[in-house]
């Protein structure tokens, strides 16, 4: 595989928002909003990191990286998601790439951390942990999950953008 990582360009968002769909049909734990989540995002300016996987010229995933708000008042802090790989492609390493990627580049834009919701034995392999005091509500504990890159965990209650709540 010949695969490289990029930012997205404006000429992907169609491909982005295809592939995102395709991703989540068949999760079942899925709100199969996920392509509604990452156009209203970009469309309000929250879009902070959005990536993609491309091998010969074709869009295999994308990752979403956009600002959280935390109760405490704690600054810095953004939510990795959605993920996603083309299915046919799942199992090939795409995943774990853009997850690297995506993390790196928070580091470099200073951020205090990341969150995630999602399967804990899949982003255990990347540092990320449930962390009691830190929590997403209405959300099992363990699946909700933080990688702090400088510093402690903040304690508090963990707001997305209000495009996660793009239905259409």
């Amino acid at each position: 595989m010949n695969m490289t990582l990029r930012n997205e360009h404006p000429q992907d968002i169609e491909a982005i928002s295809r592939l995102t769909e395709a991703a989540f049909r068949n999760e079942e734990h899925s709100s199969h909003t996920e392509h509604f989540i990452v156009n209203a995002l970009r469309r309000t300016g929250q879009l902070s990191i959005s990536l993609v996987a491309v091998e010969q010229d074709e869009i295999l995933g994308h990752v979403a990286i956009s600002p959280v708000s935390i109760s405490s008042g704690v600054t810095g802090w953004y939510g990795l998601g959605p993920i996603s790989v083309r299915p046919d492609c799942q199992g090939k390493g795409i995943g774990s790439a853009l997850m690297k990627a995506a993390l790196e580049q928070l580091r470099h834009l200073g951020a205090a951390g990341c969150v995630v919701l999602g399967d804990p034995g899949y982003y255990g392999r990347f540092g990320f942990k449930a962390h009691p005091g830190l929590e997403l509500p209405g959300v099992p504990p363990e699946y909700f999950q933080a990688l702090p890159f400088a510093g402690e965990v903040p304690v508090g209650v963990v707001k997305y953008a209000a495009a996660f709540e793009a239905r259409e």
